[in-house]
């Protein structure tokens, strides 16, 4: 990404453990001359983004200049791109969304997507991102503006809702499913095309192709492979996706760990997940029993956090490997932002409304599909019909979005407790409104909606 006008990225939520380092690795593997500036509302959190920011700058002498505030609005202006990876309250408050629920019974090993886990965190986060898109409106009219946080459909959907703001959702987990497809199929990732549509953390791929060919039921005959090999699924790696593209013909991403909370009714339960407990450890994660910890998840966030502290600060250069931790998610933009500028038509999976690419699905509803990057900007590509089956996975959450859209917006507790019901985890009225009553005394702090 060398523009011949330098860009002016602003990425919001700077304060993140892994995004911002990642972001700068690659403004630097792409030799981009630009200015970068840095938000978070953490003064402390964003002190620590930048000194570290600094030293990456100097360790490369990359020609970028760099520029922080907790004022958005001091930042915003002369802004060609955002770039959003807001977590509201971070692990602390992400903590809550899912401790809470375990005692009603309810075990989510992710909880920032769907279940009660990401139904609260789309309260603390759908107000907090409205704000911010109506000052890029304001502000930087023109910026292309990205969204990475999570629970992806309400976020992109509430900002469009209530702004009309040309949001585009990204999320690295259909490449990443990809990947993993490619090597299962044993062939390199670049001999595979697909498409995988659906919503952000439950997205099918419906077609996949080496070299041209039809590579699905090859992909069907492994699925029963695997599962008959085995004496149990619980013996099966990802057990319930290879399950499900047996029964399905297709594969949804993002594997087990991220696919089970969009069917609560099968796993949320504890012991549910072929006799394990799904999300749960004590410290000592035990084999056999527990998967997918949560706690090593918050773990990992809280060790990352402290590494960046402590590099930011200590004196001296970076390690001379430093460069090397990096990948994953953050490239994907910067490869999205080249593509616009350039006119490059490359084929990425955005998020976006269902303006008729999928036609069986929802309109407006924010899907997650193959779109094209050209100078157009990003334009959703065509798909066929989903499989009725397909679909009837995808439709009471296209509802489940609207409706906490809505008790985001409206600050209704009422609404809040529909969409627990929607969503499925809970198995009564009355364990939904003690669970919504709970949650919502538990992260007061970030629902001033709702103080009414």
């Amino acid at each position: 990404m060398s523009m011949d006008t330098p860009e002016n990225i602003v990425l919001i939520g700077a304060g993140s453990a892994s995004f911002t380092r990642g972001l700068l690795a690659d403004l630097m593997r792409h030799g981009a001359a630009c200015d970068l500036g840095l938000v978070d509302t953490d003064p402390a959190a964003l002190a620590i983004a930048e000194a570290l920011a600094k030293k990456m700058i100097d360790f490369r002498k990359a020609p970028i200049r760099l520029r922080a505030s907790t004022d958005r609005r001091a930042i915003l202006p002369g802004a060609t791109a955002v770039i959003c990876t807001v977590g509201v309250g971070g692990r602390r408050a992400w903590e809550q969304d899912v401790f809470i629920p375990r005692k009603y019974g309810i075990y989510q090993p992710v909880g920032d997507t769907v279940m009660p886990g990401g139904t609260s965190r789309a309260l603390r986060m759908i107000p907090a991102m409205v704000a911010i898109a109506r000052d890029v409106q304001e502000l930087c009219p023109d910026a292309l503006f990205f969204n990475y946080g999570n629970p992806m459909a309400p976020v992109c959907r509430a900002i469009r809702k209530a702004t009309g703001a040309n949001v585009t959702g990204l999320c690295h987990g259909v490449t990443h499913v990809a990947h993993f497809i490619a090597q299962q199929l044993g062939v390199e990732a670049s001999r595979m095309r697909y498409s995988a549509v659906g919503i952000n953390h439950l997205t099918w791929f419906t077609e996949v192709r080496v070299d041209g060919a039809n590579a699905m039921p090859e992909l069907q005959s492994l699925a029963r492979r695997k599962l008959a090999r085995a004496s149990s699924p619980a013996n099966v790696d990802n057990a319930f996706t290879w399950q499900l593209v047996q029964l399905f013909g297709a594969f949804p991403a993002v594997l087990d760990r991220h696919v089970c909370e969009f069917f609560p009714h099968l796993f949320s339960k504890a012991g549910s997940y072929y006799g394990r407990t799904l999300g749960v450890s004590d410290g000592i994660t035990t084999p056999g029993i527990d998967i997918y910890s949560f706690e090593d998840t918050i773990e990992s966030g809280d060790l990352g956090f402290a590494e960046m502290r402590k590099h930011a600060f200590a004196p001296g250069p970076l390690p001379a490997n430093y460069f090397d931790q990096f990948s994953g998610e953050h490239e994907q933009v910067l490869d999205i932002i080249s593509s616009i500028r350039y006119d490059n038509d490359n084929f990425y999976s955005a998020n976006l409304p269902n303006h008729g690419q999928v036609p069986n699905l929802p309109a407006e509803a924010i899907v997650e599909s193959p779109v094209i990057a050209s100078a157009a900007g990003l334009r959703p590509i065509m798909q066929p019909p989903l499989a009725p089956g397909l679909a009837g996975t995808l439709a009471t959450r296209f509802q489940w979005v609207e409706t906490v859209v809505e008790a985001a917006l409206e600050g209704s507790r009422d609404k809040f407790v529909q969409a627990l019901l929607i969503d499925g985890a809970v198995d009564s009225i009355d364990v939904a409104c003690r669970l919504a009553d709970d949650l919502l005394e538990a992260q007061a702090a970030y629902l001033p909606q709702f103080r009414r």
